[in-house]
């Protein structure tokens, strides 16, 4: 399991993308293609009212999250590349430029159950 990590003007977002022989969380929506990669992370937007208060950087806006949206890769390397993609585009929906965004990659033990 990898975790992708973008971080801008002091927020953080946060995808799991997962491996072959890791088992994805199964939800409506999740792919069930059996793609060997499966990108799972939140995606939200601006939003005038409501939804969630947020401070990035100098600027408290609020955020609507929308239902993750899993996506099936055969190859590892473009499931990275669409989840570096990903992370960029949720901080542009804000107003943060794509390159001032900051993605790591993280190699990650299990999760633990609850």
């Amino acid at each position: 399991m990898l975790l992708v990590e973008g971080s801008a003007g002091g927020t953080t977002l946060t995808g799991t993308l997962y491996e072959p022989g890791e088992e994805a969380p199964s939800f409506k929506g999740a792919p069930d293609d059996g793609s060997p990669y499966v990108w799972v992370c939140d995606a939200f937007y601006e939003v005038e009212s409501g939804g969630q208060v947020q401070q990035v950087g100098d600027r408290e806006l609020r955020v609507a999250f929308e239902t993750p949206m899993p996506r099936g890769f055969e190859e590892r390397e473009a499931a990275i590349e669409a989840a570096k993609e990903h992370v960029r585009t949720q901080f542009a929906r804000l107003g943060v430029v794509g390159d001032t965004v900051e993605v790591e990659i993280v190699q990650s033990a299990e999760l633990p159950e609850n």
